[in-house]
């Protein structure tokens, strides 16, 4: 599997609850789900929410534990993976997000509270590079993305594939970190295609 950056941004805009769900098991089709710690591919991911998806999601079960401005879900994604839920005064705003922390690392809550907070405190409004294909990944429909399985070269299998319009007026299966530019251009909402381009920190 394709090893993932700490904590990162994995969806532009506020996700409605539908495409919370999606997101919370966006590596769903995964090879070999199940057979092995996954962990890697969940931990650090996260993504802003409404109030009414925050606030549902707390009702759902009691929470694991409960600490100022967030709460972690009693359930785990895998031995050690856990829903976190946020609710962060930015910029004079109140803003609600989710986040896969690992618990066997007793700050990764705070740290990713301090990444959300940093991150959506930027003066200009911009993506990173990663953010653009992070977004594409998620808001690609099940049908149009999966991972490179046995018909790739075995340094490619298990990365993340997307299907792009070829130049032709086909369809291509590409590996989603080797999209060009006019790729990831055309790929991304209309609302986002012109934002600048920030680098990762």
């Amino acid at each position: 599997m394709t090893p993932a950056s700490p904590i990162r941004k994995i969806y532009q805009g506020v996700a409605n609850r539908r495409q919370m769900f999606r997101m919370f098991d966006r590596h769903g089709q995964r090879p070999n789900r199940w057979e092995s710690d996954d962990s890697a591919l969940f931990r650090g991911e996260w993504f802003e929410i409404a109030k009414v998806e925050h606030d549902y999601m707390l009702d759902i079960l009691p929470p694991l534990w409960m600490r100022g401005e967030m709460f972690a879900m009693r359930e785990f994604l895998t031995e050690t993976i856990t829903s976190i839920f946020y609710t962060l005064r930015i910029d004079g705003k109140v803003r609600y997000f989710h986040g896969y922390c690992d618990l066997t690392d007793l700050r990764s809550p705070v740290a990713m509270r301090d990444a959300i907070v940093e991150r959506e405190s930027w003066p200009v409004k911009a993506m990173t590079h990663e953010e653009r294909l992070e977004h594409i990944w998620s808001a690609t429909h099940d049908e149009y993305r999966g991972f490179a399985g046995d018909r790739w070269h075995p340094q490619f299998r298990g990365k993340r594939t997307v299907l792009v319009y070829g130049r032709r007026g086909g369809t291509v299966l590409k590996l989603l970190e080797e999209l060009t530019e006019d790729e990831i251009q055309a790929k991304l909402p209309v609302h986002l295609r012109h934002l600048p381009e920030r680098r990762a920190a």
